[in-house]
């Protein structure tokens, strides 16, 4: 009765699961593999009696079929050098604005987690999700334009003589990815840390250890899953940008989200923009296995140390 009471409970988050995630990237998938039509779209030629003879018993006639109309031309495009090129650029932009996020949030969250105004700062943490992702980066674009306030500043108190080229760069795509990655890595930070036992710290500076050595050997080590967190909150969203490089950015600084929708509204290459979707879900998955499985490993080895050292001070 139970079991039959918690599959209840998960068929609504099953069904929305499947009709929403699985079943579009089986769409994706199969797309990715198809030949693009003349006018775009993909070929399709199959119909429902092609999809019955599975029924009847033709089998191998459908797979025939079916292998007869797909195709590797796809993926033969991504191996082009201009894409690896695009997938290069996003990497980094990805890396470099997850680092420098990592590097704001952390002393951000522990300012947070330490002020007896907290809940007043993670109101202004939250403030930036009631205003519109669009209209937060053209506020950007006011900020760093030729006739934006950075320039008029500088050429005000005379460090400048004419506008600089802040806009359409790589280092813009990275600050504006920075500043709306920030409150996804303040969060999770802000979750751990305040769980964190500051006396610990006290323990390590009594027992001879710097200020920098116990944030790094006691304070870091105790917070790794909300850094974990904060890398995938950061590193992910940053991987599938299009809006961000599409309004700041320049021809250096082209991701990959960008070429997908290229390739999907003006070339009408459904099977290059699938194969490319697809790659980017590989990367993403492939980045989050490798947290997870580091973070584990790392948890079980603190564990099966701090196991070693309980049982040789029992001895």
């Amino acid at each position: 009765m139970r079991k039959r009471i918690g599959y209840i409970y998960t068929l609504p988050v099953s069904l929305w699961i499947t009709f929403f995630f699985v079943i579009p990237t089986l769409i994706v998938f199969v797309f990715s593999f198809m030949r693009k039509k003349l006018n775009g779209g993909i070929v399709w030629d199959f119909s429902f009696a092609d999809i019955s003879s599975l029924t009847s018993g033709h089998i191998a006639a459908f797979f025939s079929k079916v292998s007869a109309h797909l195709t590797l031309d796809a993926y033969r495009a991504i191996l082009h050098p201009a894409f690896i090129k695009v997938v290069g650029v996003t990497l980094y932009i990805s890396v470099i604005a997850t680092v420098f996020t990592l590097l704001l949030a952390i002393p951000a969250a522990y300012f947070i987690a330490r002020s007896p105004r907290k809940n007043l700062l993670l109101l202004l943490v939250i403030v930036p999700f009631w205003t519109n992702l669009l209209i937060r980066i053209f506020a950007w674009i006011t900020i760093l334009g030729n006739n934006g306030f950075v320039n008029n500043f500088l050429i005000s108190i005379g460090i400048i003589a004419d506008p600089v080229q802040f806009l359409y760069s790589k280092s813009a795509v990275i600050l504006v990815t920075v500043y709306t990655s920030l409150p996804y890595a303040i969060l999770p930070l802000y979750s751990t840390i305040e769980k964190f036992d500051f006396t610990l710290l006290e323990a390590a500076r009594d027992l001879g250890a710097s200020k920098a050595q116990s944030m790094r050997k006691v304070f870091i080590p105790n917070i790794r899953v909300g850094i974990v967190t904060a890398i995938l909150f950061t590193f992910i969203p940053a991987l599938g940008s299009y809006a961000i490089p599409q309004l700041v950015g320049g021809t250096d600084s082209f991701m990959i989200g960008n070429v997908i929708a290229r390739e999907l509204t003006l070339n009408r290459n459904w099977p290059l923009a699938s194969s490319m979707s697809l790659i980017l879900t590989v990367i993403t998955t492939i980045g989050i296995y490798f947290f997870v499985t580091l973070n584990s490993v790392k948890a079980n080895r603190q564990e099966g140390e701090g196991f070693s050292l309980r049982r040789s001070a029992h001895e």
